[in-house]
């Protein structure tokens, strides 16, 4: 086995992933698990490898942006499924030499290679198996494929995104397969606890429609309240105000003063402290019902200055705001660089960090994301390569 280089949070250093993963969900899982400390082996089909090779902005080396956000810190083999002596090692080497196994192929397919939960985890019973499903392992979607915006749509996401009356529009990340992945994460991790004691492994089911169907916890209860559909909320938040976006003199500036407290010295920073006594505006579910009064108030006065003047002003009364950055301030800007959030290898691309640090220690970029099929002979043996 090879030694999994130690982190700050090497919780899973000694453990080895197998990933049978393509596109966004699986392989930020698995990123993650190599982040904390695991062995992670990318298991890619020779010839074109995982479908993420090929999306976003290309590298001068023909590498992917995308494909490096999602597989940095893996070692990278190539299996042809088709071929029965390389499936015969793969079968082999899950049953013998792995701790966990993720797959996120299309329903059905990793059976067909007898690769699927049932028959690797009777081969090896301390194995973790981790299912990422689309639509989930039953129902009557759960032989169907799917991708990010196909959930936001399905689950909801897109019904209360945007502004009321405008056409669906996408969250702009991966936010339902990245968070899958989180939760198969949090399953994995769960199930090794429990294999600490018990012994056994066991299957982890998780699927991009439940994650989506879950990020609607609040606009499930609201609707259990009255029964009505959420309505879009813009840059806002339901039931809360203000607490929105505000057009100012160069851009936009997000204004968070959600309890009486915080309104009243917003109404001072703005001029006007008999706000916090208007009865439209004296608590935060009369403000809410008479939103569009105050934001008509409250607009003009904040495009007279720039986001810095108000940001300025609204942090010495100790009202939240933050400006509407672009991705290319945001990567510059001096929180950023002060948390170490983007890291790179010399003269390389910068990559996002993990969001976690360990006794003051963030999990560092060792490499960046493997060639194709780079690392066969380390694992599979000089006789056992893939196909390239």
């Amino acid at each position: 086995m090879v030694e999994a280089p130690s982190t700050g949070g090497g919780s899973l250093v000694g453990v080895r992933v197998v990933e049978l993963g393509t596109s966004v969900a699986a392989p930020y899982a698995t990123w993650t698990l190599a982040q904390l400390g695991a062995e992670v082996i990318k298991v890619e089909p020779p010839g074109r490898g995982d479908d993420a090779r090929h999306w976003g902005k290309m590298l001068p080396d023909g590498s992917s942006s995308y494909f490096n956000a999602l597989n940095r810190d893996k070692l990278g083999i190539t299996v042809d499924l088709k071929d029965a002596t390389d499936l015969k090692w793969l079968k082999e080497f899950c049953a013998t030499e792995v701790d966990v196994v993720i797959q996120n192929m299309r329903p059905g397919r990793v059976d067909n290679y007898g690769l699927g939960a049932a028959d690797l985890t009777a081969a090896n019973p301390r194995l973790v198996y981790c299912n990422l499903w689309a639509f989930g392992s039953t129902g009557p979607l759960s032989s169907n494929p799917g991708y990010d915006p196909l959930m936001q749509a399905y689950g909801g996401i897109m019904s209360i995104t945007g502004n009321e009356g405008d056409p669906p529009i996408r969250v702009g990340t991966s936010i339902v397969d990245m968070g899958t992945g989180l939760w198969c994460v949090i399953g994995i991790q769960s199930a090794l606890i429990t294999r600490n004691v018990s012994g056994r492994g066991c299957i982890v089911d998780a699927s991009l429609y439940e994650t989506a169907v879950a990020w609607m916890t609040n606009s499930v209860a609201s609707v259990g309240v009255d029964g009505r559909r959420p309505l879009k909320q813009g840059s806002g938040a339901r039931g809360i105000a203000p607490y929105q976006a505000y057009a100012c003199a160069d851009g936009h500036l997000v204004i968070a003063a959600p309890n009486d407290r915080l309104f009243q010295r917003l109404a001072n920073v703005l001029g006007h402290p008999e706000w916090s006594d208007d009865p439209r505006f004296n608590s935060n579910p009369t403000r809410y019902n008479n939103l569009d009064e105050l934001n008509a108030a409250m607009e003009p006065i904040l495009e007279r200055e720039t986001r810095a003047h108000w940001q300025g002003a609204l942090r010495e009364a100790g009202v939240p705001s933050a400006p509407v950055q672009t991705v290319p301030e945001m990567m510059v800007d001096p929180q950023t660089k002060a948390l170490g959030m983007l890291q790179n290898l010399e003269d390389g691309i910068n990559l996002m960090a993990m969001p976690l640090s360990f006794d003051g220690n963030r999990p560092p970029l060792r490499n960046y994301a493997p060639s194709l099929g780079e690392h066969n002979e380390m694992i599979k043996g000089p006789t056992k390569k893939g196909k390239d």
